[in-house]
């Protein structure tokens, strides 16, 4: 075993007996694709996000270069979310506020180390007292912020929760193309200001940039999407380097509405090509999304 190989094994076991599983920031990107941007019209809205993220490699700290032996996640989660329009302008724009509860189970096989975990449980809460949505001809675009909790459990290496708050800003456009509205294109940016965990170890702020390119067929829409991740400044505490992870994925997305009901479903896959670690190991993997929204 190369010596780097033997630095990101040791690197992995360290981060995982500080219960570091996840410590980048909160927000999982995927979830948002094809008129990510779009914010509905005044109501109230249920959004359910079933999420399957399985990893298929781990980059080893500061390096794109694998970490070696079996190691394998599988999270599982479906994210509620609740948004309520409230029917009120502001700034020009549809003001409402949001909530996400996460319910997920994460499972870990982690060979170098020897460390295998499996969790279930309640994550982190999101509260967003701000969504403000502006509507024009052939654009749409949203503004929002919130609170990343941190109510979860962050005991355990397969733990649902991060072990601190964090504060996220998010932006975005929506632009059609033609004047049936058929064609468009979408970009969302969230951005978030990560808290420190009680060991004193802060992780980097995070910009997470999803987008899609789809076209109506009649009933349903399909296209491409993707996601970037990168860390923006630097990890602080125990075990930070100068070192920044970042993440990038393509897929495809397809949206079909159900007549009559007020549901559209909506199905995603992605595939990350490309990661490369931080202070602490990076994921690569795949990951599958329904989503089912519905209009109260």
């Amino acid at each position: 075993m190369k010596a780097s190989q033997l630095a990101g094994a040791a690197a992995l076991a360290a981060w995982l007996a500080a219960g570091n599983a996840w410590a980048d920031g909160h927000y999982t990107p995927g979830v948002e694709g094809l008129q990510g941007a779009s914010v509905p019209g005044p109501g109230v809205y249920y959004l359910g996000y079933l999420v399957n993220y399985d990893i298929d490699s781990l980059r080893a700290p500061g390096s794109s270069a694998d970490i070696p032996g079996r190691n394998t996640r599988t999270v599982t989660a479906l994210a509620n979310r609740v948004v309520w329009m409230t029917g009120h302008k502001l700034l020009g724009a549809d003001y409402g506020m949001e909530t996400i509860v996460p319910v997920m189970r994460t499972s870990l096989t982690f060979n170098t180390p020897g460390i295998s975990d499996s969790r279930s449980g309640v994550g982190d809460v999101y509260l967003g007292p701000l969504v403000l949505g502006w509507h024009g001809p052939q654009w749409d675009a949203v503004a929002a912020a919130g609170l990343w909790l941190d109510n979860a459990s962050d005991s355990y290496p397969a733990s649902p929760g991060k072990g601190f708050k964090s504060t996220m800003l998010t932006g975005g456009v929506t632009y059609y193309f033609d004047g049936a509205k058929t064609i468009s294109g979408s970009a969302l940016a969230r951005y978030e200001f990560n808290g420190k965990k009680d060991g004193g170890f802060r992780p980097g702020q995070q910009l997470t940039l999803e987008w899609g390119l789809g076209k109506s067929f009649g009933s349903f829409s399909a296209g491409a999407v993707g996601y970037s991740q990168w860390q923006t400044s630097n990890d602080k505490g125990p075990g930070a380097s100068d070192d920044r992870a970042r993440r990038y994925a393509l897929g495809a997305e397809v949206v079909y509405p159900v007549p009559g009901a007020g549901i559209f479903l909506k199905g995603a896959a992605y595939k990350e090509f490309s990661a490369r670690g931080g202070s602490e190991p990076q994921t690569r993997g795949t990951l599958v999304r329904l989503s089912l929204v519905k209009a109260f």
